[in-house]
């Protein structure tokens, strides 16, 4: 029990991390949000689980493929804000994200990844 707070308190400060680094500067922020840091500590939590490598490496590879129909919304979300607001741009920046997904999935899959 003691394993699953520690890693709880070190991901949730990450979290924080990219907050408080953004409140301060948004080019940081943006860097510091933008790095993989999740996906590195997942990495490590299944590497101190003794995870297969086989896992770990399907796991990072999987991230790869599911990050690529996220972009969109990053560039979308801006122009919504702007004309939007905050909500009404979430709710449609989800959308947007599920709906290249879905496009995406459909393309890769002939290349022999399956998303879905």
């Amino acid at each position: 029990m003691p394993w699953i707070i520690v890693k709880y308190l070190a991901t949730a400060a990450v979290v924080v991390a990219v907050s408080e680094f953004a409140k301060r500067s948004d080019r940081i922020g943006a860097l510091v949000a933008a790095l993989p840091l999740v996906t590195l500590l997942a990495l490590t939590w299944l590497h101190v689980e003794r995870q297969p490598v086989e896992k770990i490496a399907n796991h990072a590879w999987y991230t790869f493929w599911y990050v690529v129909p996220t972009l969109p919304m990053f560039l979308a979300f801006p122009w919504l804000l702007a004309r939007c607001g905050f909500w009404p741009a979430m709710l449609a920046a989800a959308v947007i994200t599920v709906l290249c997904f879905a496009v995406f999935a459909s393309l890769v899959r002939p290349l022999g990844i399956r998303l879905l």
